[in-house]
């Protein structure tokens, strides 16, 4: 009987080649091997197109979309910084500045950028910490045309100064990602307890809320012509975050946001686990509020503050006439926990004062949110000069 030929690709030994090289860890392939054993070409990552620049992989750029010319010829920009990973990764938008006094999420958004962890994003990130430059530079919630624009969306190409921010937003940005963030903080003369908004039956959206890990998540229908209403229209995950008051800055607040926003990231693979920290509690699941208000114009005199569980039938405030004749009391009509306030202690009859959101027990409540500010001083990731 005649002696068959070796096999091309056998060892010596008779074993396959890829059997005997996966043996020998470490080992150089030859000419011979590479023929055999192709290197995997990984095909190239494309740069990432917004308004008329091009970012490439592995690279971050400041590009400046154009908005409008003002009266006396100055161009208005919305300026977004692109960072686009080396690797593919999901798109995401952090927005701030839709109302131009909530200062807060300016604030997230620039300590964000300067976080070493965006070297090895995976995926690209658009961040834009001012979206309404008019109201930014006024000190003002609105557009010139005092229009919300948070009231606007999803806009039009051809429409009011709003409608045209909105539509540039939407086109340039929102339509671009998969998942988004967008930070606000109360009116001027209210502050917010931290927390997350998400529309109703939307599970994935909620688990985000939660990895986030505000002291509440509040479900909420989106507010027609909101950004919030768009993004869920278009298909878009996106959480609002709400944190301390307008044109002041919150330090636990700022905390709390790009705490949560770090978390997000890092549950959709866009960064390492490195710096991003760990939640120390699940937050409070709120699916009803609402505005305890002032019974006769006055001054204020409130008990509690935000992010207090108070019981059903507790004195939250009293209302006084300027001279003590005429006093009115603000009383929990259900247990619940306060998640907004008013900070001005001058009232008119009909003022919002306290936002309450309800929750089934007060003393589970308690135990839920705990020292959570204080933890968040605490978390090691601000210790850091360079974010501070």
């Amino acid at each position: 009987m005649g002696t068959a030929p070796a096999a091309v690709n056998a060892s010596p030994k008779g074993r396959p080649r890829a059997e005997a090289l996966a043996s020998a860890p470490g080992a150089a392939l030859s000419r011979d091997d590479e023929v055999l054993f192709p290197r995997r070409q990984m095909t190239p990552r494309e740069g990432f197109t917004l308004g008329n620049a091009t970012v490439p992989p592995g690279t971050r750029r400041t590009v400046d979309l154009p908005v409008s010319v003002l009266s006396d010829h100055t161009p208005v920009t919305m300026s977004a910084h692109v960072v686009h990973g080396r690797r593919p990764g999901p798109a995401m938008f952090v927005t701030a500045g839709v109302h131009g006094d909530e200062v807060i999420g300016v604030e997230i958004v620039r300590r964000l950028l300067s976080l070493p962890a965006l070297g090895a994003l995976r995926g690209t990130l658009i961040a834009i910490p001012i979206v309404n430059a008019f109201g930014f530079l006024n000190l003002s919630r609105y557009l010139p045309d005092r229009r919300d624009l948070n009231r606007c969306f999803p806009g039009s190409s051809g429409g009011s100064m709003a409608s045209r921010l909105a539509h540039l937003l939407v086109d340039e940005v929102v339509a671009r990602c998969e998942i988004g963030i967008d930070l606000h903080s109360a009116a001027v003369h209210r502050t917010n307890l931290p927390q997350v908004r998400v529309v109703p039956d939307d599970p994935e959206l909620t688990r985000l809320a939660r990895v986030f890990a505000a002291p509440v998540v509040l479900t909420s229908a989106a507010r027609h012509g909101s950004l919030r209403e768009t993004a869920a229209r278009m298909g878009v995950q996106m959480l609002l975050y709400e944190g301390g008051e307008g044109l002041r800055f919150d330090e636990v607040a700022v905390r709390a946001g790009l705490s949560g926003v770090l978390r997000v990231m890092f549950d959709r693979g866009m960064i390492p686990a490195k710096g991003v920290p760990k939640a120390r509690r699940a937050p409070l699941d709120c699916r009803v509020s609402r505005w305890l208000r002032a019974p006769q114009g006055g001054l204020l005199r409130t008990y509690r503050s935000e992010g207090d569980v108070v019981e059903a039938g507790e004195l939250l405030a009293v209302v006084s006439d300027p001279f003590g004749e005429i006093e009115a009391e603000i009383r929990a009509a259900e247990p619940g926990i306060i998640v907004g306030r008013a900070i001005l202690p001058v009232v008119n009859e009909g003022n919002a004062v306290f936002h309450l959101a309800a929750i089934a027990a007060a003393d589970r409540a308690e135990d839920r949110i705990g020292t959570w500010a204080s933890e968040v001083a605490a978390e090691p990731l601000f210790d850091e000069d360079e974010i501070l």
